[in-house]
């Protein structure tokens, strides 16, 4: 699933295209990809048509285009969603799901979904913050993000410290790649308890954790295969800069010693077994 590098990849790339545009009508493909838009989709079509979209902001995995009229689209990539631009003459895509054209008549905005699992909506009074996404947390490259309460939050829980990486209402935009490579970095394993870390240490964490955002945000993302792509469809290459993810069997790039897998909550975790022991007691 695309994670704050790739989401804010594509924000990027649709503020250049979108901001000042005004919808001249909108095509849903298929009604999964606004299933979060109870209306259905002849209102989601009538509400936008006219419409001016006066931006692209994101909270965390979530994108929002607020509009003219105070309303807002919300816009949820999900494992495969693509928002593209093309030219109106360009072949429809096989998984094309909803089209926007412009009265300008200039590149279309369409969304793309393999899987399906990602959508579109439309959030009444929502350009500021919808509020279907105001209880996920700020992401640390906000400039409102707020380090010491998150340090203070982070302590008090009783949980392992990737699954609170991964707690999308305590920070936002940190999916399974870039929580094992901030934690790679970091040299602290996954399962280390969050509340007998020092202040010091989450602090440290969280510079890491902002690190491998930065430049992943600077490297277009990270893309395993053709599902992530900018708007412009090109792949990100991140990637190639991993010292974690995806490296069983390899030789960390700090010590040499032969990363390893771990089962966790149905995905993987990498890691390695000298820069980052396991804790001794696991947490209960």
């Amino acid at each position: 699933m695309p994670e704050l590098p790739e989401v804010e990849t594509v924000r990027e790339g649709l503020a250049k295209w979108v901001t000042g545009r005004r919808i001249s009508t909108v095509e849903v493909r298929h009604p999964r990809a606004i299933r979060r838009h109870v209306p259905g989709d002849v209102h989601f079509a009538a509400i936008l048509a006219g419409r001016s979209i006066t931006g692209v902001a994101r909270r965390g995995k979530y994108l929002w285009l607020p509009l003219d009229s105070g309303d807002a689209i919300i816009a949820h990539l999900g494992m495969s969603g693509q928002l593209l631009m093309q030219p109106a003459e360009a072949e429809d895509e096989l998984h094309l799901r909803v089209r926007f054209t412009f009265d300008d008549n200039g590149p279309q905005l369409r969304f793309v979904d393999q899987r399906t699992f990602g959508g579109l909506s439309v959030s009444e009074d929502g350009a500021e913050l919808p509020a279907e996404i105001a209880h996920i947390a700020r992401d640390p490259m906000d400039p409102l993000f707020d380090d010491e309460q998150f340090v203070a939050a982070l302590r008090r829980k009783h949980t392992e410290v990737k699954r609170a990486l991964l707690d999308q209402t305590l920070i936002s935009g940190i999916g399974n790649i870039y929580a094992d490579e901030a934690l790679w970095r970091a040299q602290l394993h996954g399962a280390r308890a969050t509340d007998a870390l020092t202040k010091p240490a989450v602090r440290r964490l969280l510079g890491h954790v902002r690190d491998v955002l930065g430049e992943a945000i600077v490297a277009g993302g990270t893309s395993f295969d053709a599902l992530y792509v900018n708007v412009n469809g090109q792949s990100g290459y991140f990637d190639r800069s991993l010292n974690a993810y995806g490296r069983e069997g390899q030789p960390c790039h700090r010590c040499g010693t032969i990363m390893r897998r771990e089962q966790f909550m149905n995905r993987s975790s990498y890691s390695c077994p000298r820069c980052q022991p396991r804790p001794r007691q696991p947490l209960r």
